[in-house]
């Protein structure tokens, strides 16, 4: 298995102007030995930054829905996907009430012990929000659809390694799938500066850690969960996934 190929499959990442983080989970392998299909589950970054343009990229992808996992607070401040302009169905499911720049977190010389205390915690806290965000993309008629936080990393990241884990995806990949947002970073910042100075200056000044997309964290993370629940299918029906929700994810996300 090479796993370099599949991350720089051409399908991966769907270029537009504004976004810079919005890829495609097909094409992964399944230990059932089928892949994930193309063109049915998105991951992303702030979708409210899309264009007209590239909008009307995101909708000719076919995607119905669009799921957001940011606060209340960033939602009222930045908005949303132009739901007004196009025939999607949105959903607004917060995973936290309060973004980390938001609250007191602890200083970390290390990122990946950083990103492993937060998203340990995150699990701690949110994990029946996740379970609805999981209920909610095994609906076959909510595909195509993409879900998306603000830099598509932390709660997107979250969210996507307890998808692709629960159809049968190996970790190794979960995890370099996750780290691909490092180079999505290094796009938003370039781009921010050019177009968005006050979205660069705002990067600059965050703590690298808060910016970090270490893979090693995500498999820190998927240790902890199989070595407590045995696979992330197991876990995810333990927060509150019902088994039809399993089973119809399966079938929707794989293909032979």
């Amino acid at each position: 298995m090479n796993v370099n190929s599949l991350l720089d499959d051409d399908r991966r990442v769907v270029p537009l102007f504004a976004v810079h983080n919005f890829r495609d989970l097909g094409g992964y392998p399944t230990g059932d030995g089928r892949h994930t299909r193309w063109r049915t589950l998105f991951r992303a970054d702030g979708l409210y930054r899309l264009t007209p343009q590239d909008a009307s990229v995101v909708v000719n992808l076919g995607v119905r829905t669009v799921v957001d996992l940011r606060t209340n607070n960033e939602v009222r401040e930045r908005g949303t996907f132009p739901v007004n302009d196009h025939d999607v169905a949105y959903h607004h499911l917060p995973i936290i009430d309060a973004t980390w720049g938001e609250t007191h977190t602890p200083e970390f010389d290390d990122a990946v012990d950083f990103l492993v205390w937060a998203y340990r915690v995150m699990l701690a806290e949110a994990a029946p929000r996740f379970a609805d965000a999981i209920n909610l993309l095994s609906q076959q008629t909510v595909l195509p659809a993409v879900f998306h936080c603000a830099a598509g990393k932390d709660r997107t990241g979250i969210l996507a390694a307890l998808v692709l884990g629960l159809v049968g995806v190996d970790e190794t990949i979960i995890a370099a799938d996750y780290g691909l947002t490092q180079t999505a970073t290094t796009r938003l910042r370039a781009w921010a500066r050019q177009h968005q100075p006050e979205l660069a200056d705002l990067y600059d000044r965050m703590p690298p850690r808060f910016t970090a997309a270490d893979p090693r964290a995500m498999e820190v993370i998927l240790n902890d969960i199989t070595s407590r629940h045995g696979s992330v299918r197991n876990y995810v029906r333990e927060i509150g996934v019902s088994d039809d929700a399993v089973r119809a994810m399966a079938d929707a996300l794989t293909t032979r």
